[in-house]
């Protein structure tokens, strides 16, 4: 903290009288669990206080507290993040909204929901369903990110490629701004276009732009059982031929997601789930349009994999077995975590760039002896190398650390994007000013300015 920051116990008595005691946390053994999301090697500190309101009213009078000091606030989700877009910053108070998770109102006839930001992705899945209705949006996460965490980073999932991403389904938000006002953007209705897309501007800007404190989304009636076709490749390079061929062949699948044999193994290793898959990489596509249709994209789909030389492939008649690798795909993450600290990229890349990226990853692993585990979203080009290292080996984390830079550099060169849904948050912020011209920053510093002229929400991240 700088000489003229107020001193930890001024800020604690503005927040004392601003909320009740038993919001506020200070005690370091508590704090420095709430300091950092789940980004390997991104710097954090821990904060003066930990904040849990209960309400809007509380998140507002929190802000105006810190406000009224200069205080940097730090927007909190489950800190499942994988970028340090959580990570509390010098001096800072991290507000944490997991105490703020209840499901307001599901309305089946507008089909929409409005939830508190603490909401866990999976438990408003599970309330739609018992209204016949579904929020499609699923980040891999999603049994523990909350539909806060999900807005500030736009969050995907397995369905994104069909069904789209977090932006596209929110209506409206309720905010809190810098000054500390409690306001709302957006809309309930199907159509509105008056005035700027402020909720379009809010979903995805990492909390650096105000505080989320209720969130209306939009439903689909409930996905049809959908088809699983698998298929079995040799190589990455095939596997990415073959997402370029379903890209091709104008078949949208409801999921189409690339897994390699280290982290099948690497879960099996830690669920024991029997995963008996004798193959470099697997592709997994789910079709979910109703009778014929679906199984005749089925069918496309698998000889898209078939072209691509696929050494197996088969339209799965084993829910069981189907969910089982999609399951997989899902704790694959986590499962290497346990192997040593994993750095995870995110880019996205256009699907017919998909191949000779992944050639390109295994060809930077190689060179900097790293070991670089693959997952994807591979229907949208959405590619997660993960960078698994040894504990406390020092010149392995800075070899990943190069490898990550230069994976990077590749999506860029490809015509792809730096991050795809995790954000920028920490470590990606020389790969967002590679990517953004020198004019298009000026317009988000803009932006920044305008609605945080003090730089109090999430500062050092993003930009």
């Amino acid at each position: 903290m700088s000489d003229t920051a107020p001193a930890a116990a001024i800020v604690v008595a503005a927040l004392a009288a601003a909320v009740p005691a038993d919001r506020i946390v200070t005690d370091a053994d508590i704090t420095g669990g709430y300091a950092h999301d789940d980004a390997e090697w991104a710097p954090y500190t821990t904060p003066l206080a930990v904040v849990r309101p209960r309400s809007a009213d509380e998140a507002r009078a929190t802000v105006a507290a810190c406000a009224g000091l200069g205080v940097p606030i730090v927007p909190r989700g489950a800190g499942t993040g994988l970028s340090g877009g959580a990570n509390a910053t010098e001096g800072s108070v991290v507000v944490a909204m997991d105490a703020m998770n209840a499901v307001l109102e599901i309305d089946p006839a507008e089909r929409i929901a409005v939830v508190q930001p603490g909401v866990v992705n999976d438990d408003l899945r599970a309330a739609c369903a018992e209204h016949g209705l579904w929020y499609p949006p699923d980040p891999a996460s999603s049994p523990w990110s909350t539909i806060g965490g999900n807005v500030a980073t736009n969050a995907g999932g397995l369905c994104c490629v069909k069904y789209g991403v977090t932006r596209d389904y929110v209506r409206a938000l309720q905010v809190v701004t810098a000054d500390g006002e409690l306001t709302r953007i957006g809309r309930r209705t199907a159509k509105g276009v008056t005035g700027y897309d402020l909720v379009g501007l809010f979903v995805g800007s990492e909390g650096t732009l105000g505080l989320v404190t209720e969130i209306t989304v939009r439903l689909r009636p409930l996905q049809a059982t959908p088809r699983t076709i698998a298929g079995y490749f040799d190589s990455l390079i095939d596997a990415g031929r073959a997402v370029a061929a379903v890209g091709a062949s104008g078949v949208i699948p409801a999921a189409l997601e690339l897994v390699d044999r280290q982290c099948l193994l690497a879960v099996d290793a830690w669920k024991h789930m029997d995963l008996a898959v004798d193959a470099n990489v697997v592709l997994l596509a789910r079709t979910d349009a109703p009778g014929d249709a679906g199984l005749d994209e089925a069918e496309t789909v698998r000889a898209c994999f078939d072209g691509a030389g696929a050494t197996w492939s088969a339209v799965s008649t084993d829910p069981v077995e189907a969910e089982a690798l999609f399951a997989a795909r899902r704790l694959a993450y986590p499962a290497l975590e346990r192997l040593g600290p994993v750095l995870t990229e995110d880019v996205c890349v256009p699907l017919g760039q998909v191949p000779s990226v992944l050639a390109r990853i295994e060809e930077i692993g190689r060179r900097h002896d790293t070991v670089i585990a693959n997952i994807a979203h591979a229907g949208d080009g959405n590619l997660h190398p993960l960078l698994v290292t040894p504990r406390g080996d020092d010149a392995a984390r800075r070899r990943a650390q190069a490898a990550f830079d230069e994976i990077i550099a590749a999506a860029l060169d490809a015509g792809g994007t730096v991050s795809g849904e995790h954000g920028i948050g920490l470590l990606k912020r020389p790969g967002l000013r590679a990517e953004l011209s020198p004019a298009t920053l000026a317009m988000h510093e803009a932006i920044k300015h305008a609605l945080d002229p003090a730089g109090i929400f999430n500062p050092g991240k993003a930009f």
